[in-house]
């Protein structure tokens, strides 16, 4: 029996950090569903279809992945996609809180539905899209903390927002 755990995140956009998290989580599972949330509350850079072409992209080579995307419970999605785990990347205590709660929340709506919690790689834990975005913004080199076409796209986009 194959064990599939998603990877849930709004990947806008997606880093370094994530694919740590992608590898180190295929060890532990056989596949993983890497789920980008469809969120019309937050304004985001890319869209949905444009991160799931960099995703995709960003992991060619690496086998047992699969990117989707989806909307509403995520307890919802992992039953439908039949996952025995929600797999979530956390990078310091201040994270902790927070990902409990999720955690905590969605074991109350499907106690079937496991999370599995993986620390982030040192080498990645000052990272989030929100802060790469923000120096990319204003023409910082974030070229080491993202693929190669996340940078490429991240220039593309902020020499048309100027």
């Amino acid at each position: 029996m194959k064990r599939t755990a998603i990877y849930p995140g709004t990947f806008d956009p997606l880093t370094n950090g994530h694919i740590d998290i992608i590898k180190r989580g295929l060890k532990l599972f056989d596949i993983i569903i890497v789920a980008i949330l469809h969120n019309p509350g937050k304004k985001a850079l890319f869209t949905v279809e444009e991160r799931k072409e960099i995703i995709e992209k960003s992991l060619e080579g690496i086998s047992n992945i699969e990117v989707d995307s989806f909307g509403g419970l995520l307890v919802d999605y992992a039953i439908k996609r039949d996952a025995d785990a929600i797999l979530r990347g956390m990078r310091a205590v201040s994270d902790f809180e927070y990902e409990f709660q999720l955690a905590l929340m969605n074991r109350s709506l499907n106690r079937d539905v496991q999370t599995v919690f993986l620390m982030t790689g040192l080498r990645w834990i000052f990272t989030s899209s929100s802060i790469i975005k923000e120096a990319a913004s204003f023409g910082g080199d974030i070229e080491s903390m993202v693929p190669k076409i996340v940078n490429q796209r991240l220039k593309e986009k902020f020499k048309t927002a100027s």
